[in-house]
């Protein structure tokens, strides 16, 4: 009997093909990481070599950390990096608790007016953050709220919110129906189908959200600039205002390592959960 079955075929790579992927990836990475990289050469380098072009550490030490961590100048990075992960921890809360919750309403829901709450989100995720800063300032001044942490959170929240339905939305829409409803025949209510079922299969694209969320909340300035006072102080303030033994010296050397401090982190956090990151970012997108 004659063997019919067709070979694979096989697709020929020719020789340069892709190339320009990765030159213009590398150019990306590169303009990404070179600012980060030049920050750490001169948080490790003495600061009488502060303004030295030479692109590879030099004179390394290690006294520009201890500068940034010393409070008798009167800074306190410690405390500050204390008030970032309380604000950011508990608007990543926040905005995935309500975030889930609003998305499986618009994914999974039919009600009045649906279209009009998604365009209303839309609008306040294109709001210019720099708007706010004026009645936001004269609102918490009336009700004493400036240099607490509910007038950074709640802020931030609302700024983190959009960002977190709009990915959850996407995700929990391609999610098949087959699913919950299998779970309501069986008996489930639909509260029990979402906890049971739908958060489960929902939680790579939560776990991203909760991470860029995170990540947006800490490096918030614009507002924390104004809203804060130096006992709620978040890290990206205090790094702005950063001072040193001599009023009339920037110490730019201890400002590097202390952004070397808050920064190394967050690129850790990204290298360890990059694989979810990208699975939550693209589940969902791709129909079988």
């Amino acid at each position: 009997m004659t063997d019919t079955a067709e070979k694979p075929v096989q697709r020929r790579i020719r020789t340069g093909e892709g190339w320009g992927t990765y030159v213009s990836g590398a150019i990306i990475v590169l303009g990404c990481l070179l600012p980060f990289y030049w920050m750490m050469v001169v948080a490790f380098r003495d600061v009488g070599y502060t303004f030295s072009t030479i692109p590879w550490p030099t004179h390394v030490t290690f006294d520009n950390f201890v500068a940034a961590l010393n409070t008798s100048s009167g800074n306190n990075m410690l405390r500050a990096i204390g008030n970032s992960l309380v604000i950011s921890a508990v608007t990543t809360t926040a905005a995935v608790l309500l975030g889930v919750t609003v998305s499986y309403a618009l994914a999974r829901l039919k009600f009045a007016g649906k279209g009009f709450v998604t365009g209303i989100i839309l609008a306040a995720s294109m709001f210019p953050g720099v708007a706010l800063v004026t009645p936001l300032f004269q609102l918490f001044t009336d009700i004493g709220w400036i240099g607490t942490y509910q007038a950074l959170v709640i802020p931030n929240i609302s700024f983190a919110l959009p960002l977190t339905i709009y990915t959850l939305t996407a995700f929990l829409h391609d999610l098949p129906w087959e699913l919950e409803e299998a779970a309501r025949v069986d008996g489930a209510t639909r509260g029990q189908a979402f906890r049971k079922v739908i958060l489960p299969l929902a939680a790579p694209a939560v776990f991203t959200t909760a991470i860029l969320a995170f990540i947006a909340t800490w490096n918030e300035y614009l507002l924390a600039s104004q809203l804060s006072r130096p006992n709620v102080e978040p890290v990206t303030v205090a790094i702005a205002r950063f001072s040193g033994d001599n009023p009339y010296i920037q110490p730019y050397a201890a400002i590097m390592a202390a952004g070397t401090i808050v920064t190394v982190p967050l690129v850790i956090m990204v290298l360890i959960f990059q694989r979810r990151i990208v699975a939550g970012l693209t589940a969902g997108g791709v129909k079988s």
